[in-house]
């Protein structure tokens, strides 16, 4: 009995101290807990690649390798979302590891310096600290406007919608239950992207179909403007027009880039939103 206490208990600390060892990085952990669907598509936005996936009892274990930061993590995927994203070592990803790499690369650079020599200090090429490369294609116009920040926002979302029930209900008339259905009004859960631009003074939002509801103002291609733009700089509010009744505002944190679109209820979304294009490459 004593061993196997003692059995346990060894188990249980090497449990806590693989949980402690294991870390989440920092440029991703704010997807922890996100659907799969649109964290998958902010992973690569940020410069991950997926490497390969391996099935667990319960959850799928997806790797994902960063050659800029030369960061592996593991991706634990259960019941449709992130359920942890870990550091990994470099080989999990079929990587070498940063000691093998800089003895290869050591090797590689005694090799060049026999046929070259060193022709003195060459200072190192600028390097862009933006999530995205997209600023590298020059500013971006729309109808004459300098846009000042893209976004692209991914998360969750719900929309009004109708649902068909059947069930047993009191027909006072007949005096007795009778079987049958009805349609209700409820809140449609969904994940979703949309994207915004902001110039001074202005801007637009595009919106997936699932944000916009039958009755509309019709947007132009699937933008539609925006009006009371207060860009401050910790936060970001806007609101845009989807019919006569359903004016929903926009509110983004600069600092943790959350943002939350709420209109008439049950008209909402909520999501984390990467920048596309800034000169200051803040978060944004």
């Amino acid at each position: 009995m004593k061993r196997l206490k003692r059995a346990a208990a060894l188990a249980a600390l090497a449990t806590i101290s693989s949980g402690a060892r294991a870390q989440t990085p920092g440029d991703v952990g704010d997807l922890v807990g996100a659907r799969a669907a649109g964290a998958e598509t902010a992973m690569q936005s940020r410069g991950y690649a997926w490497v390969k996936t391996q099935d667990g009892d319960d959850r799928k274990y997806s790797y994902w390798w960063n050659a800029r930061t030369r960061q592996c993590v593991t991706v634990a995927t259960m019941d449709g979302r992130y359920a942890s994203i870990t550091s990994s070592p470099a080989p999990d990803c079929g990587k070498a590891s940063d000691r093998d790499a800089r003895r290869d690369n050591g090797r590689d650079m005694d090799r060049d310096m026999g046929r070259h020599p060193d022709m003195g200090y060459r200072p190192p090429a600028p390097g862009r600290e933006a999530p995205s490369y997209a600023g590298a294609q020059g500013p971006v116009t729309v109808g004459g406007y300098a846009v000042d920040l893209g976004l692209v926002c991914f998360g969750d979302g719900q929309r009004p919608g109708l649902a068909t029930t059947y069930g047993w209900s009191w027909n006072e008339r007949r005096n007795r239950y009778d079987y049958g259905n009805r349609t209700e009004m409820t809140a449609q859960q969904f994940d979703a992207s949309v994207m915004i631009q902001l110039w001074d003074g202005g801007g637009r939002i595009s919106l997936p179909k699932k944000l916009i509801p039958p009755i509309n103002s019709r947007g132009v291609n699937g933008w539609w403007d925006l009006y009371d733009v207060a860009a401050g700089p910790d936060m970001i509010r806007a609101k845009y027009r989807l019919n006569g009744l359903n004016k929903p505002t926009i509110t983004i944190n600069r600092r943790s880039g959350q943002i939350t679109i709420q209109g008439t209820d049950p008209y909402l979304f909520r999501g984390t939103c990467d920048l596309i294009d800034g000169d200051d490459h803040r978060r944004f």
